[in-house]
Parts: C-alpha cells; sequence; structure tokens
C-alpha cells in the first residue's frame, strides 16, 4: 500500500521525489502524520525595509511617506520604516491611511523612529519625553509597528550636531553633573515607559545614536540596567567610532532591528566603508532574524540610490 501511494504521488508531481518536498507533506496528507520538529531551514530569512530618512534628510520641505511606501513597493522592499519626524501628521485619518497604503501592496511598518532626550538634569524635561515617548508607543499600535526606536539623548554642551560629530560623539557634562547622572536619568525613564509598552505590546529598541551610547559599553550600560524584555538594541552600522566590525559583533546578539547606512554620492555628515558581506556574516552568527533597514544617507539622489543601496543589500544578505 505504501508503494502504491508513493508511485501516485510521484505521479501527480511529474515523477519528482515527493517525500522529499519534505517527506512528511505528503505522509500528512495520506495518513495524518504530525510535522517532525526541526525542520525549519537552517538560514534565517532576514527581510530588507526602508527607512523614510532615505529619501529625506531633514530638508526643508518634507519627501512625503506615502511616496516612499510606493517606492517600497515597486523596489521589491518588504517593509517601510518610518520617520517620525518627517510625517505630515498625528491625525487618525492620515495614520490609518499610510497603514492601507502598505497592507494594499504587502509591505510591513515595521519600525518607528521617534527622537527624545532623557539627559537632562530638569524632571520636567525628562517626564514630558518620558510623555513624547507614551504617545508614540501608541502612534506605532496605530501603525501596526511593532517596535520604535529610542536614543538616550545627549547633554547638549556641545550645541552643533556636527560638531558633536567631529568630537567622536561625546561631550562634557553640564557643570555640577557627571554621565554618571545621565545614566542614572536615562534607565530610570525607559523603566517608566515599560509598563506602557507591555501593555501596547510594543518593543522599544535602543540605537547607538551618540550621546550615551556613543560606546558599546555606554549602549550595553543602559541595556542591562533596564533589563527588560521589551527594550532591544537597534543597530546602526554606520554610528561608530572606530573599527566598527568587533563593535557589531558585541551588539549583533542583542538586536531585533538592524539600521544599514550607505553614503552614495558622500554622507551628508560622514562617509563610511562598510563591508556588507562581513557584517551580514556578523548578523548570521549571531542568529539575526529581524528586520535589516536601509538609511541611505549619502548626496546622490534617492531615486538613485536607493535601488543600487537594495542590490547591495540583497546581495550580502542572499
Amino acid at each position: 500500500m505504501e508503494s502504491t501511494r508513493r508511485q501516485i504521488l510521484q505521479m501527480s508531481f511529474g515523477g519528482a521525489a515527493v517525500l522529499t518536498l519534505p517527506e512528511w507533506r505528503g505522509k500528512e496528507r495520506l495518513t495524518g502524520a504530525v510535522e517532525p520538529v526541526g525542520m525549519a531551514p537552517d538560514k534565517p530569512k532576514i527581510r530588507i525595509g526602508v527607512s523614510t530618512y532615505s529619501y529625506w534628510h531633514f530638508e526643508r520641505v518634507k519627501y512625503p511617506i506615502e511616496k516612499v511606501i510606493e517606492n517600497a513597493a515597486k523596489l521589491g522592499f518588504d517593509g517601510v520604516e518610518i520617520l517620525h519626524r518627517q510625517m505630515a501628521s498625528e491625525d487618525r485619518g492620515y495614520v490609518n491611511n499610510l497603514k492601507r497604503m502598505a497592507f494594499s501592496l504587502g509591505l510591513d511598518l515595521f519600525f518607528l523612529s521617534i527622537h527624545q532626550n532623557f539627559v537632562s538634569p530638569d524632571p520636567a524635561k525628562r517626564k514630558a519625553d518620558i510623555d513624547h515617548t507614551k504617545r508614540c508607543i501608541d502612534l506605532a499600535v496605530q501603525l501596526g509597528c511593532p517596535s520604535i526606536r529610542l536614543n538616550s539623548g545627549r547633554w547638549g554642551t556641545i550645541p552643533n550636531f556636527q560638531d558633536m560629530l567631529d568630537a567622536g560623539g561625546k561631550e562634557a557634562p553640564l557643570p555640577g553633573y557627571t554621565d554618571d547622572d545621565a545614566f542614572k536619568w536615562c534607565i530610570d525613564s525607559i523603566q517608566q515607559c515599560l509598563p506602557h509598552t507591555e501593555a501596547a505590546g510594543v518593543v522599544l529598541a535602543l540605537e547607538n545614536h551618540w550621546g550615551l551610547t556613543t560606546t558599546v559599553d555606554g549602549l550595553l550600560r543602559i541595556y542591562k540596567g533596564v533589563n527588560s524584555p521589551w527594550l532591544s538594541i537597534n543597530l546602526d552600522t554606520g554610528n561608530f567610532v572606530g573599527d566598527p566590525y568587533p563593535q557589531l559583533e558585541q551588539l549583533a546578539p542583542h538586536a531585533m532591528v538592524v539600521q544599514a547606512k550607505t553614503y552614495y554620492g558622500g554622507g551628508h555628515y560622514y562617509t563610511r566603508e562598510l563591508d556588507y558581506d562581513r557584517i551580514a556574516g556578523i548578523l548570521r552568527k549571531a542568529n539575526f532574524k529581524g528586520y535589516v533597514s536601509l538609511e541611505m544617507e549619502g548626496k546622490e539622489n534617492a531615486d538613485l540610490a536607493v535601488p543600487k543601496s537594495l542590490d547591495l543589500l540583497r546581495k550580502a544578505f542572499a
């Protein structure tokens, strides 16, 4: 009887050895066999998204997020990361339309990238940014985004962002305070957001985005200090001082999202030569399963640079 079943199935699939399809599928249909454990692919599929920031680098006129969603679908991205400051509004109709567009085009809205600053000796200012974070958590729920990007914030003693970058991302504390104070404020502020984010089902992802997170040790100090499954790491490939690869190896096991920088036409702030074949190997070794989100930060027209960037990432992460 088993031979007869096998022959029928082979004839149905053009003579192919259907039991390698895998074998349990044919048996399941005929005998009700249960799928065996351990049949998942060895190598996880890494999805590639695009940040709306790739089309808008804080110029005076905002690049419409609706157009980014259309571009992403045409180019074959898996999803879109939304930069909060790029949104035209937070009105329910506008937000719902972004979600509808993405769904209709087969795209995930997988990440909402927000800005806030927990490095302030003023409790009222920290409270304002805690409230802002909670509001953005609710906004992520409405968009259908499962995660939001967090920054630690910075002292602001070097007001100009480019000057701060030129100083290696490090600033002196405000007079009368230390970096230890700032780490305490940041950890406490994130912990105050945890009940809200857990109730909403939205994961917080702390980025290596200068300030207290300029160094791996600083980022991990906050991450481990908060010590919650609702806080992960958003690993930005371009935001490192010095050799990025050992630092990537330290952070990759904790990352849920990776922002992949490219700099076609030269970077707006700086230019990095990044080996994405090597980066992909580091992430695979860490069993990374999340989204790689393109942040094209070059001066070349995004309509040219984004497709080139996608091709680069596809080859590296294939």
